[in-house]
């Protein structure tokens, strides 16, 4: 796939039927944002920052598995976009770990910091 993005690190397109690149979803990853580009005749380039990102969780159904395929959930700080998912990728895996450690440096080298408390009822919460 011929990437659109400057300085993209990785680059994937959602999969569909067996595991086939058969969509105009791609997403990119690049030091300092995720793109998700979505759609064909009217597109949509969502933009989120890494360090804006406070969660990755990898999710892997059945039929994903079966096709080595996994999605990747994102929650963010992003107003427009607070959670979002990078759907049946390859590799999910070791990109999940790759995204985790883009977000944590990029955090670092912002000086952002999760402030995680526990309630009075033992519930843990971002702040």
């Amino acid at each position: 796939m011929k990437s659109n993005v400057s300085g993209a690190i990785w680059q994937d397109r959602k999969r569909t039927v067996f595991g086939l690149p058969w969509s105009f979803t791609r997403y990119f990853i690049t030091d300092e944002k995720v793109i998700l580009d979505i759609g064909f005749l009217s597109r949509t380039e969502e933009e989120i920052r890494l360090y804006r990102i406070t969660d990755v969780t990898l999710k892997r159904s059945f039929c994903e598995r079966i096709f080595g395929l996994g999605t990747i959930h994102c929650c963010s700080g992003d107003k427009s976009t607070p959670e979002f998912d990078i759907k049946h990728i390859k590799n999910s895996r070791a990109t999940k770990e790759m995204l985790s450690d883009l977000v944590e440096k990029a955090r670092n080298e912002r000086r952002v910091a999760v402030r995680e408390f526990v309630d009075a009822d033992g519930i843990e919460h971002e702040d």
